[in-house]
């Protein structure tokens, strides 16, 4: 086919999220033309969040799902996120099964800025400690970049995006690009002193994220004003007060007249040539017609969603890979790893009763990894982090009927005792049994292969759950808390939504599937930069290294592309 045709373009895009928003911006303002995939459907900015400005009382059920709804989606019901205000934005259970081969909780979201959307928005930078780890510990295979690779690409991104946080001198979550932070509370304060006096490496700090709390002449370009702590994020924000792809990245990309936005696009499969002995294009099915089509390009990048784009390169068979695309040591798929939530805590303490709370905020206090870090010192393999928040419980009066019920409920609410919860967010080891794969009889409505998944915990990760409790049970009674309460979840790996790996970088062609660069190793011109490419799970939110990763591969394939090497 001629080049010249509308199915020809500069680059193609897989995935309209976060890193496929990243992407397209890059390439879009470099000047090349880009085609965006979206298997969903459009949303728009301020437009597409239907529910954003509703009040409580308009929702029928309260903001909860109906019994109904939770028996027919026992997965993605389990998510916080999922409510009455938001199923528009979540992918259902019947509309796009998957094998389980042990309890696997995938929760998707398939729309333009897919599950930017509805993020936790939390934005941690990794650390050396992080980038060596498999090395230094012996798991995984060796990361082919540090620390300082990623450095400028964090701020770069960090400025972008806008992160709220403090700078806090730690080794172990790096400082970066901040706006000013809101306030710790007294209980957290009270916690965060008692970890400063009695301990040299446990630290709480300001959680870091993905809010603006100022604003500059590059957010005002975005069209984004400042969070107002609604705490309904996921809704979508009609201010932009925080981060998500369509508010800023696919705008961006668009402005600059070099995007082509194609929801409803379900990928099959990169094109390989096998003559050309180079990927050639992209192999999509319409969502609502199932009408194939095929897109060309010189430059490809995954981005689908760290499971979704193992499954297009398994899918993509060729007499070069009958076994998927870049796939000559068989390990596409393997080695996938996640973030071990199992492990929370609850607590109260008495004497902060005379201080109120004030405001809201959309984030909350964070603990960074102390096991395991300058030297192993338990019988598990790294590490975890800790999610902590502080708040007093209202109670309203509710007596009577009529004025008597009207006066009863104007009175201030009754607060209750101070109380504290702490989440683990335990790094999980990649292991070849941990694996997704095709499934050779299934297929979806679509004629794709089902994905296989068999993801599980193991002795390590229970080591971890455990010392989890113990320190944090020591940590707060010595703080002076009381009624304190550990629940193991026995959550299935995936309810995290941290699932990484299967496509892991790395420096031998014989270990890994991805170069230092993000490339395949056995076809240059694939690249892949969502969760897929990552080579060990770390105990920091992950999203903001996607994004780092993804703005650096960019600019290191534009130049490539500009001197003829893709």
């Amino acid at each position: 086919m001629s080049d010249k045709t509308e199915q020809h373009f500069d680059v193609i895009v897989i995935g309209a999220g976060m890193t496929g928003g990243w992407a397209a911006k890059e390439f879009c303002e470099q000047g090349f033309k880009t085609l965006l995939l979206e298997r969903g459907r459009d949303v728009k900015h301020i437009v597409d969040y239907p529910t954003t400005n509703m009040k409580p009382w308009e929702f029928k059920h309260g903001g909860n799902l109906t019994n109904a709804q939770k028996k027919e989606n026992p997965v993605v019901s389990k998510c916080y996120a999922f409510r009455e205000d938001t199923t528009h934005f979540f992918v259902e259970d019947a509309a796009h099964p998957y094998e389980q081969k042990k309890p696997f909780d995938w929760i998707r979201g398939y729309q333009v800025g897919g599950r930017s959307i509805m993020w936790a928005r939390q934005t941690q930078r990794w650390s050396d400690y992080d980038f060596e780890g498999p090395a230094r510990d012996g798991f995984a295979v060796d990361w082919p970049i540090r620390y300082k690779d990623l450095d400028k690409w964090y701020s770069y991104v960090e400025k972008f995006v806008g992160i709220s946080g403090n700078k806090d001198g730690l080794d172990t979550v790096p400082d970066g690009e901040f706006l000013k932070a809101w306030e710790l509370n007294c209980v957290e304060k009270h916690f965060q002193q008692h970890l400063k006096k009695n301990y040299k490496d446990r630290h709480l700090i300001y959680g870091r994220c993905a809010h603006l709390t100022e604003t500059n002449e590059l957010f005002q370009k975005q069209g984004r004003s400042l969070c107002v702590s609604r705490e309904i994020c996921e809704r979508g924000c009609p201010f932009g007060g925080y981060f998500n792809a369509n508010s800023t990245l696919i705008p961006w990309a668009a402005n600059t007249g070099n995007l082509t936005l194609r929801p409803h696009s379900v990928v099959h499969s990169i094109i390989f040539d096998d003559k050309k002995n180079k990927a050639t294009g992209v192999r999509i099915i319409d969502a609502n017609t199932k009408k194939t089509t095929e897109y060309f390009a010189n430059i490809i990048f995954v981005n689908a969603g760290t499971l979704n784009t193992n499954l297009i390169l398994l899918n993509s068979i060729s007499e070069r890979f009958p076994n998927g695309i870049g796939n000559d040591n068989g390990l596409l798929g393997k080695y996938v790893g996640f973030h071990n939530y199992r492990g929370k805590i609850s607590a109260s303490i008495d004497d902060f009763n005379h201080i109120k709370p004030e405001g809201k905020r959309p984030t909350f206090a964070y603990i960074p990894r102390f096991r395991n870090v300058y030297r192993q010192e338990t019988d598990f393999l790294r590490g975890y982090a800790i999610s902590f928040g502080a708040g007093r419980g209202k109670s309203f009066e509710s007596t009577g009927f009529g004025e008597e019920l009207h006066d009863s409920l104007m009175k201030p609410p009754k607060l209750g005792a101070w109380s504290i919860w702490a989440g683990m967010m335990g790094e999980t080891i990649p292991k070849e049994n941990n694996y997704v794969a095709r499934d050779e009889t299934k297929k979806d409505e679509w004629g794709i292969p089902q994905l296989k998944i068999d993801i599980d915990y193991d002795e390590n990760d229970e080591k971890m759950l455990k010392d989890y409790e113990e320190q944090m049970v020591g940590m707060l009674t010595k703080a002076g808390f009381k009624d304190i309460n550990y629940n193991d979840t026995k959550q299935a790996p995936g309810l995290d939504i941290h699932e990484m790996g299967g496509v892991r970088m790395g420096r031998d062609p014989k270990s890994s599937l991805l170069n230092e660069w993000n490339q395949l190793h056995q076809c240059k011109n694939v690249f892949v930069t969502d969760g897929a490419c990552m080579t060990s799970m770390s105990t920091q939110n992950p999203s903001l290294t996607f994004m780092a990763l993804t703005a650096r591969a960019a600019d290191y394939a534009i130049k490539a592309a500009k001197k003829g090497e893709l």
